[in-house]
């Protein structure tokens, strides 16, 4: 999977690459105990439907370094409880893809969302802590521009 998803976003390594579809979505998201995320852009056009393809991720997520530039550090996948819920024929179990499951995250929630599924894929920052994990310690907020 880490590989499907490193040949969907090689583009977008360069954050030059991503079109005026791409939203920024969050400040850079630092963890509650260690590591970060990071700052996340969504594509809000695959937000809404219960899809989930290993190489179309909801969301890109960028490491804020010096100078106002981004790298590319991972991906996440997001489905809204809603949406998963609201299927014909209703799911059996939580979302999962290519055999990971995805987390649930209830409202409400430090992003101001509604409930949802996420699973963070790590394909372009090694993680200690394994490549499905929400945080990354080798991930910083710490260059972050003061908004």
């Amino acid at each position: 999977m880490i590989d499907k998803v490193r040949n969907a976003t090689a583009r977008f390594r360069d954050i030059n690459a991503l079109s005026s579809d791409w939203v920024r979505a969050t400040p850079c998201v630092s963890g509650p105990d260690f590591g970060a995320m990071g700052v996340h852009f969504v594509l809000p056009a695959r937000l809404g439907d219960a899809a989930l393809n290993a190489d179309e991720p909801e969301a890109l997520i960028y490491e804020p370094l010096s100078g106002g530039a981004f790298r590319l550090v991972g991906v996440e996948f997001i489905v809204f409880a809603s949406a998963w819920e609201s299927q014909d024929p209703k799911p059996a179990g939580p979302p999962s893809l290519e055999g990971h499951l995805l987390n649930f995250v209830d409202a409400p929630n430090r992003f101001g969302l509604e409930p949802f599924y996420e699973l963070h894929v790590w394909a372009w920052e090694n993680n200690p802590t394994g490549s499905f994990a929400d945080w990354n310690a080798r991930v910083s907020c710490e260059k972050q521009p003061s908004e």
